[in-house]
């Protein structure tokens, strides 16, 4: 599916729907701030006009397409009562995700996880299956992975994520880690569908054209995230390779581990 993304203003839809003409299966996703910082400071508007105006734009945006995303800009900081208002709201003008941004990544893993448990409670949409919730966490202090997680144990179904987590700032989650932490992680009983063995070839040629380097400690796709150059690790990787990986390389693109030789190796390296 082809999304554009576009704010609550009808020309921006305009756009948006002109951008998606040729698209076989196409989404429009748009929406506003919630939190009482951008009510105030960016909009100069009330809660009641924010929600008319989220409402006005759902339905605009269905006259092009069904499928219409709605996302509550700064949701990680609008309180729980408040925002369950405004996507009961957009899910009525006919929403089909409804995404729950934690756009300055303030949240913790706890308090997010709560937030998309409450909206699933109280929120007759997503438990009818008429609306799919969405995550779209930032990683400004750290925690965009954890946070989708826990998003996705309490309900949400869409995760919102970047290769190698780039974005905005400090980035967005990563959608290397959300994907290897579901297939190791089998328990969970989530199932992605992605073919993880294109990740490190994808991850390589995001950050060639950006021009954007990983991180060689990145999880997942750095240089380092296979390599082993602490003796104590060295030893047991080569006893048994099990002992000091969860992942084979393999599974993500990478061709085998590496034994670095350092000023830390031993003598089993």
């Amino acid at each position: 599916t082809i999304c554009a993304l576009t704010r609550a203003i009808e020309r921006d839809i305009d756009v948006a729907a002109q951008a998606l003409r040729f698209a076989k299966r196409k989404r429009i996703h748009t929406g506003i701030g919630t939190s009482d910082s951008h009510i105030r400071y960016k909009f100069n508007s009330s809660r009641e006009e924010i929600i008319e105006r989220a409402v006005q734009a759902v339905r605009y945006a269905r006259r092009y397409t069904d499928d219409v995303e709605f996302y509550a800009e700064d949701a990680g900081r609008t309180d729980n009562e408040y925002l369950a208002r405004v996507i009961e709201a957009v899910c009525k003008a006919g929403a089909t995700v409804c995404n729950i941004p934690d756009t300055t990544g303030f949240r913790t893993p706890y308090e997010y996880g709560e937030k998309i448990k409450y909206l699933y409670e109280h929120v007759d949409a997503f438990a009818a299956g008429k609306s799919i919730l969405s995550t779209h966490c930032h990683n400004d202090l750290g925690m965009a992975t954890a946070n989708t997680v826990a998003g996705v144990l309490n309900g949400a179904r869409q995760v919102e994520v970047t290769i190698n987590g780039i974005g905005e700032r400090a980035g967005n989650t990563s959608l290397e880690e959300v994907a290897m932490i579901f297939k190791t992680h089998p328990d969970l009983g989530i199932v992605t569908n992605i073919n993880t063995q294109k990740i490190y070839p994808t991850s390589r040629m995001v950050s060639s054209l950006m021009n954007m380097p990983v991180q060689p400690n990145k999880a997942v796709v750095g240089k380092n995230a296979f390599a082993h150059s602490s003796g104590i690790h060295q030893d047991g990787v080569l006893k048994n390779v099990t002992t000091y990986e969860i992942m084979d390389p393999k599974e993500v693109g990478i061709d085998d581990n590496a034994i670095v030789l350092t000023a830390r190796s031993g003598r089993a390296a």
